[in-house]
């Protein structure tokens, strides 16, 4: 019996320590006109030229790499556009940029929105967001 109720506690705590990997915890909240940092871009990585600012951002992460981010973002345009994934930059700490993972919002003319994307897995955390409007 007393081995039932050990193997029961143990897969309960290993089912508890899992969950807890999976939640995110706030990095860091940033204006994205406050951070200026200057790593070489030798690939020549930009995001893609368009009419959204990135006004600032939350970045998040937890313990198996996920990085996150919440980022507040101006249409700069009087007419609707669509935002794209590759609208926005990340730069990591060891001073590679990449995009979210594949993502799509509707912005009405001169609208501002805040949207929650991910940036997939990486073992460094994301310094700065940005677009083309930032750089």
């Amino acid at each position: 019996m007393f081995k039932f109720i050990a193997v029961v506690i143990l897969i309960f705590s290993s089912a508890v320590q899992t969950a807890e990997m999976d939640v995110l915890s706030v990095d860091r909240a940033a204006a994205a006109d406050n951070i200026h940092l200057s790593f070489a871009n030798e690939q020549k990585i930009y995001p893609k030229q368009g009419d959204f600012a990135v006004n600032n951002y939350v970045l998040m992460s937890n313990e198996k790499g996920e990085r996150w981010a919440v980022i507040t973002v101006t249409n700069l345009s009087s007419g609707s556009r669509t935002l794209e994934h590759n609208h926005l930059m990340a730069l990591f700490a060891n001073g590679d940029r990449g995009t979210p993972v594949a993502y799509q919002e509707h912005f009405a003319g001169n609208e501002t929105q805040s949207i929650t994307v991910s940036f997939g897995v990486s073992k460094f955390p994301i310094l700065s967001v940005y677009s083309s409007q930032n750089e």
